[in-house]
């Protein structure tokens, strides 16, 4: 079982279109509602593939009451801390040559007890989980430091973690060790405060992350590929995609594949790769299913390309 804890949960609401034009009236040509975070979207992957997951995040107000139904629907086991404030709803604008927009709402801000609850929620979902994935922002209310603590907890009780944030929070919860993090590029090159222009930049900058703590580093690298480095050295992978209809999700449905497939090693991160291939060919935020999934098309070398320039440099 892997346990997803998303601190800031969303509705998100994405919607295909021609072309963004700014002061115009724009049709969509099509609509998705869907339960919307980074862990909850580890979760949907998760599922897709077969596991049993269950989501632990804090819902409120109506759009938390219709995050949890959508997850009932899917099969999604949630764990559900109630709070006063409303969940957050989200719009995402697809546009058909693959240019994403994206508008985020803040959330609520959880109270101390609110907090706490969170934390304890965790704890009580965690006997017999494989894996713990934490995800994504932190809501307002929650110190830096909050994902620090789920870290220590959750290694108290025996439990793999894997985090998926950045910024402060990342750098903060580097100090408890997790398993594995997984930033991307823009989110590595932040980590480390300074810009990355080829995948050896990027290397490197993983190597740092080691350094200060994280047990192993699954880079996405967005279009140049995925990047693995963990104790027993360091993997390059990538898979051709002919069209991509929306970025929203990849990264998480990378996570998905990578812990589903044990979260360690070469096999793990082909998977990682693979379920980011076929999230992109998807429409909004649809997770893959196996089908979907072309393993194929997928290479992992332990010849990393150092001198390769990324096709999107981080700053």
């Amino acid at each position: 079982m892997i346990l997803t804890v998303t601190p800031n949960p969303s509705l998100d609401r994405t919607y295909e279109v021609p072309s963004l034009d700014r002061g115009e009236v724009v049709r969509a040509t099509g609509e998705r509602v869907d339960p919307g975070g980074k862990g909850v979207n580890v979760s949907r992957a998760v599922t897709a593939a077969g596991r049993r997951t269950v989501a632990v995040l804090p819902l409120g107000g109506a759009p938390g009451a219709l995050v949890a139904d959508l997850l009932d629907a899917q099969g999604i086991e949630v764990a559900p801390v109630p709070v006063a404030g409303v969940t957050r709803s989200n719009i995402a604008l697809a546009e058909a040559d693959g240019v994403l927009t994206k508008i985020n709402a803040p959330g609520p801000e959880l109270t101390p007890a609110e907090q706490e609850l969170l934390l304890d929620t965790v704890r009580r979902q965690s006997p017999g989980a494989d894996w713990i994935a934490c995800c994504g922002s932190l809501p307002r209310g929650l110190a830096p430091s909050w994902y620090a603590e789920l870290v220590a907890r959750a290694h108290a009780a025996g439990v793999r973690i894997a985090l998926d944030t950045s910024g402060p929070a990342l750098l903060a919860a580097l100090r408890e060790r997790p398993d594995v993090v997984k930033p991307n590029a823009e989110e590595l090159a932040e980590a480390v405060g300074r810009p990355l222009v080829t995948v050896g930049d990027a290397l490197k900058a993983a190597e740092e992350l080691r350094g200060t703590g994280a047990r192993a580093v699954l880079a996405s690298l967005g279009a140049d590929g995925q990047l693995l480095v963990d104790d027993a050295g360091a993997w390059f992978g990538t898979a051709a995609v002919d069209t991509v209809r929306s970025n929203v999700g990849a990264g998480d449905s990378s996570l998905a594949g990578f812990l589903v497939a044990g979260g360690r090693g070469p096999e793990a991160l082909a998977s990682a790769v693979a379920h980011g291939a076929a999230a992109v060919r998807l429409p909004g935020s649809v997770m893959p299913a196996p089908a979907d999934l072309d393993p194929a098309a997928v290479t992992v070398t332990a010849e990393v390309p150092a001198d390769r320039p990324l096709r999107e440099p981080a700053a």
